[in-house]
């Protein structure tokens, strides 16, 4: 089972989200993340579907996709080199006292704070998904209060489709 990135070229009309994702639990394929928002050309949209599966059952997958009357292009994004990113913001549990020690993570993984309260501190983090699974992790000390994750969003390198 390997993960794949699929970029999937759509119109933007309603109901194709659902008919794409709808297409995945038909084929047994979980969705891990999936982000959709206008592309470079008006009237379409681009969605990125992180999955796990085996290439053979990907490419029936994209096969179908294909079928769906939305579907302009299907590009498995994870078979070349790719730029891929994720945004979270995470809100941290903050007394005054250990301020300085979340500011060092913070500023380890190059994120920022987009929020300070009395009490807590909100962390804008971006970066491939390891990298914001770790920001998770050494922030978990201190408490979080509330996380919030878009979903991987991918383009090939340059000189790549």
């Amino acid at each position: 089972m390997n993960k794949h990135t699929i970029a999937i070229l759509v119109n933007d009309q309603p109901g194709v989200l659902q008919r794409v994702s709808g297409l995945f639990g038909r084929r047994g394929f979980n969705i891990e993340s999936i982000t959709v928002g206008a592309s470079e050309e008006a009237g379409l949209s681009r969605m990125v579907i992180v999955t796990t599966g085996d290439n053979k059952t990907l490419e029936q997958v994209s096969k179908q996709l294909y079928k769906l009357i939305d579907v302009i292009k299907v590009v498995d994004v994870s078979s070349a080199p790719m730029v891929a990113r994720e945004l979270a913001l995470i809100k941290v549990n903050a007394e005054p006292s250990a301020r300085p020690e979340i500011l060092g993570v913070v500023e380890t993984f190059r994120a920022s704070i987009v929020d300070i309260s009395p009490s807590t501190v909100i962390v804008q983090a971006v970066g491939d998904t390891e990298k914001i699974d770790a920001i998770i992790e050494l922030l978990k000390p201190y408490g979080i209060r509330e996380l919030c994750r878009t979903g991987v969003t991918a383009m090939n390198r340059s000189g790549h489709r």
